[in-house]
């Protein structure tokens, strides 16, 4: 008789649906489930009262890999979920707020980059072009509203790099269905009584009102900022880190285009105020916007009124300003995310603020490690566990260190916020000391050691220079690396030319693929 330590891991059992249990699921059953002669079996078990919170609409460019895998067409997708393509970020008012306060995070890497050091020669010249202008075409295109492709590029290829913004229901929903009819996805709508455990303290079943038992050899917790195999079962503390990163409340409303054919952003605009930042994120059929603040400097009336004058100033229809919904939440991350046989996934495992749309990225890294990695008995999953865990808390500080970066670099006196912002005991020590290397030279790769960072050094010189960060006393170029870089340059500037003349419009593309479909992949 086989133990339970060398017993394989067979019956998958995914708590919570939205986008993180869904894409879970799916990443899972596309890889293992559907294998010929496969004993695995997925289920996925929500609440019927819950709904999808959709707070995040934009992604990163692995969306795309990702929607590969599972088996969704990119035309589909689009048009299921009324998506748009995302380029990057514009960020206004970032620095002082005031003037042309605005730059660029595109997600297409500088020319060259990582083997050559463009950034280098764009320290020591310091031309009319902003950074971003100077070693990518991304920010041009995006400023006339530009989609990433032509129509005849294949799904999920492009001209310039690109990821999508979407809405979160209808995502949630076409995953779901395309998981249950296509990947052999049990789904449990059903409310979940109790967590029945073994001797041992590993999770033996989830007791449900009507569905009976659910028996599991490894439990996902989905459930949202509740954790409630993770936190609520198993106790695992959640990491406060409101002391770097301030916001805890959102307030988030949809507006509708006052016209069929008002222009399609093709980034998304992350515009600064006086207390933290309004996101505003251009989907085919309405918009999506909403203030994250912190509570500690701003009240919930005194936010409305700014994010109302916000969606006035910007063409909101009148009748559609209604109440928004308020979000409230801790900045901070699980102490664990993978105890015993339950591995934490999306806002179980933690939540920062949605400043470069970090949320759904972590879910399909969480998700794609755990079905690469799926152990094959109990004795391997402590081993997968370690390494889920050493990983999941890097790629956490990181993003908070990437994120501060934001605010300590501005340089606005509005308000107590941004001034507490640049505290020097709000910065981590690992942020300061890569400003102070930084000081003499552009951040390298070698800066961020793990293989798989999740943000490059790219990302990191895309917001140095474009919030005006001074590298002194860079080291001088050699000769073959001033020609190689000068040679960039001028190549970047002839591709922004053809991407400017060539590239339809981000709502000539979405009406394109809304009613003629992409073509299939090469």
């Amino acid at each position: 008789m086989v133990g339970k330590q060398q017993a394989s891991t067979k019956r998958i059992v995914v708590v919570g649906g939205g986008s993180a249990g869904w894409i879970t699921a799916g990443l899972i059953a596309a890889r293992h489930a559907k294998e010929p002669g496969s004993e695995v079996t997925v289920t996925l078990v929500e609440s019927p009262q819950i709904a999808t919170i959709g707070v995040g609409e934009g992604t990163w460019p692995t969306m795309r890999t990702t929607l590969e895998r599972i088996g969704i067409s990119e035309a589909t997708f689009i048009r299921e979920c009324s998506a748009s393509f995302k380029q990057g970020t514009r960020f206004v008012g970032w620095v002082d707020g005031r003037g042309a306060d605005i730059y660029y995070h595109p997600f297409t890497s500088p020319a060259g980059y990582p083997h050559d050091d463009l950034a280098a020669l764009w320290v020591h010249t310091r031309g009319e072009r902003s950074f971003a202008d100077a070693v990518s075409p991304q920010g041009m295109v995006c400023d006339r509203n530009l989609g990433p492709k032509q129509v005849q590029t294949p799904e999920y290829a492009g001209v310039l790099n690109y990821a999508y913004h979407l809405d979160a229901g209808k995502f949630a929903e076409l995953l779901a269905r395309h998981c249950t009819d296509s990947l052999g996805v049990r789904h449990i709508r059903d409310r979940i009584t109790a967590v029945e455990s073994d001797e041992d303290g590993d999770i033996a079943a989830l007791s449900t009102e009507s569905s009976g038992p659910i028996p599991g050899d490894l439990f996902i917790d989905c459930s949202g900022t509740r954790s409630m195999l993770l936190g609520d079962h198993y106790g695992v503390a959640l990491v406060d880190r409101s002391d770097v990163l301030f916001n805890d409340r959102a307030l988030a409303i949809q507006v509708p285009y006052p016209n069929a054919d008002t222009p399609v952003a093709s980034q998304t605009i992350s515009t600064a105020q006086s207390c933290g930042w309004i996101w505003d994120i251009g989907l085919a059929s309405r918009r999506g916007t909403g203030y994250v603040y912190s509570s500690r400097h701003c009240d919930d009336d005194d936010a409305w009124q700014v994010l109302e004058g916000y969606l006035r100033e910007t063409g909101a229809p009148s009748e559609s300003i209604q109440a928004p919904r308020t979000i409230s939440f801790l900045p901070g991350y699980r102490e664990r995310f993978w105890h015993r046989n339950c591995v934490a996934v999306g806002m179980s495992s933690g939540f920062i603020e949605p400043l470069e749309a970090s949320a759904l990225v972590m879910v399909e890294l969480s998700a794609r490690m755990i079905a690469e990695e799926l152990p094959a008995n109990r004795e391997i999953m402590e081993i997968v566990a370690r390494r889920f865990n050493r990983k999941f808390r890097h790629r956490w500080e990181r993003i908070i260190d990437f994120l501060k970066l934001h605010y300590v670099l501005g340089k606005r006196v509005d308000s107590a916020y941004w001034q507490d912002h640049r505290a020097c005991d709000s910065v981590p020590e690992s942020l300061r000391e890569l400003m102070e290397l930084w000081r003499f030279r552009p951040p390298v790769p070698g800066d961020f050691p793990e293989f798989d960072e999740i943000f490059s050094a790219a990302s990191y010189q895309y917001v140095l220079y474009g919030m005006g960060f001074q590298s002194a006393r860079v080291r001088s170029l050699t000769d073959k690396e001033r020609a190689n870089a000068v040679r960039l340059a001028e190549e970047n500037r002839r591709l922004a030319n053809q991407c400017l003349a060539r590239l339809p419009s981000n709502r000539a593309l979405l009406d394109q693929i809304l009613h003629h479909g992409l073509p299939a992949a090469g």
